[in-house]
């Protein structure tokens, strides 16, 4: 999985050089493939700690989420919160599988008109989840926990492998370290699937940019059984493999098989557990009723967002799941995305990533859900991270270090205790 780690230009600016950094890593007896991963590593995992110590120190100061129900932000401990939530259905299916009865309806007049049913979380996570604690002996909540934690690693080594091989390796180590303080990035240590499908993506990603298309098909299929919006990530992954199809130099190099293959294996996960619910269920359409009627979530072209910024700018609050706060940051990001998507295609990155990136923005932007949770769910879209980090990279370590201080310190707020104490993440 090693990256263009032979990027002297950007490895010059770093103190020692890399000849002395590997001569030392080398008295570690660490294998080659794993030392460019250190330095990221070592960057996202103190980022993220300092972050997770200002929430918890934010929680034990306001002492308001021990009042609550711990199915709903609240719990006996501060680390409780991190199960809360989504995390409540993660652990009821890893402990107790699906239900998949018929749609149950609600009384009219209400919000929701069907019943919530656990079959909306897909069931890679919470299968990890107790596989995890049934070889460990840990609980399903720490098992949820370390499942969080070593995916987030996997995925910041991924986001690591696909910048640097971009842009360099000091870029790829910036951007593993800003992955920890995006917007949203609380969850990633949290009972929350986005570290496992960030993980995958990255990885994903990256196999189709050196042309591993096997292993694109096989982590696409993978992300599939993990969250709906994968659905972004597959037609990437086929949007890339028919353009390699249809290039000439690309057949007569790489071969037909393997793009043919990334294509149609892409979307049988998702395809399958959607279809399972529906079949289960009685409806082929079952899945998608239930997040329409039993949380509010389905794709509106935007309608929502456009009622959520017009609101926010005349200051007020008339519209579904409106949260001040969050949603404020909400609409800062939002506000961001067009010149951070303009900064991407700058780069020139490759049609995997363009694609990956836009219809996911397409997807969030476009679905009436919660919109103070806007950074968690531009949280998988690591390509935007490409452009900032290749000109944070221009900067001195000292520099970096105040930088990446700050924003640790500031994330333990608006990226953890905003979204679980003052929204619903």
């Amino acid at each position: 999985m090693s990256t263009a780690s032979s990027d002297t230009a950007t490895d010059s600016a770093v103190p020692d050089g890399p000849q002395e950094r590997s001569r030392r890593l080398r008295r570690l007896g660490l294998p080659d493939g794993v030392r460019p991963y250190l330095a990221p590593l070592l960057l996202y995992g103190v980022t993220k700690l300092v972050g997770l110590t200002v929430f918890a120190w934010l929680l034990e100061s306001a002492d308001e989420y021990q009042k609550k129900n711990p199915r709903f932000g609240g719990g006996a401990h501060w680390w409780d919160v991190l199960a809360t939530w989504d995390g409540w259905w993660y652990l009821q299916v890893a402990e107790k599988g699906y239900d998949p009865r018929p749609l149950e309806q609600l009384a009219p007049g209400g919000l929701f008109t069907v019943k919530q049913n656990s079959v909306a979380f897909f069931p890679l996570y919470p299968g990890l989840i107790r596989g995890v604690s049934e070889i460990t002996g840990l609980g399903l909540f720490g098992s949820g926990i370390l499942v969080s934690v070593l995916a987030s690693f996997v995925a910041a080594a991924g986001i690591y492998a696909v910048v640097s091989t971009l842009a360099g390796v000091r870029a790829g180590t910036i951007a593993a370290g800003l992955w920890a303080v995006a917007p949203g990035a609380g969850v990633e240590w949290a009972v929350y699937s986005e570290s496992v499908f960030v993980a995958i993506a990255s990885w994903c990603c990256y196999c189709v940019m050196k042309r591993r298309w096997v292993a694109a098909g096989l982590l696409a299929f993978v992300a599939g059984l993990n969250r709906p919006t994968s659905a972004a990530l597959i037609g990437a992954v086929g949007l890339a493999a028919i353009v390699a199809l249809a290039r000439r130099e690309s057949r007569r190099e790489h071969g037909v098989s393997g793009p043919l293959y990334a294509m149609f294996a892409a979307p049988l996960g998702l395809l399958t557990y959607v279809t399972w619910v529906g079949l289960s269920m009685g409806d082929l359409t079952a899945y998608f009723t239930l997040q329409r009627e039993g949380w509010a979530h389905y794709f509106d072209f935007g309608s929502y967002t456009l009622d959520v910024l017009g609101n926010t700018a005349l200051g007020r609050h008339n519209y579904l799941f409106a949260f001040s706060v969050p949603d404020l940051l909400g609409v800062q990001l939002v506000l961001a995305l067009p010149f951070l998507i303009a900064l991407m295609l700058r780069k020139k990155p490759p049609l995997v990533l363009v694609a990956y990136t836009l219809a996911s923005v397409i997807t969030v932007l476009g679905t009436q859900q919660m919109f103070g949770n806007t950074g968690r769910y531009l949280l998988p879209v690591f390509p935007l991270l490409l452009a900032p980090a290749a000109a944070l990279s221009r900067l001195k370590w000292p520099s970096l270090a105040v930088f990446f201080g700050t924003a640790a310190l500031a994330s333990g707020w608006y990226a953890h205790y905003v979204i679980f104490e003052l929204g619903i993440p």
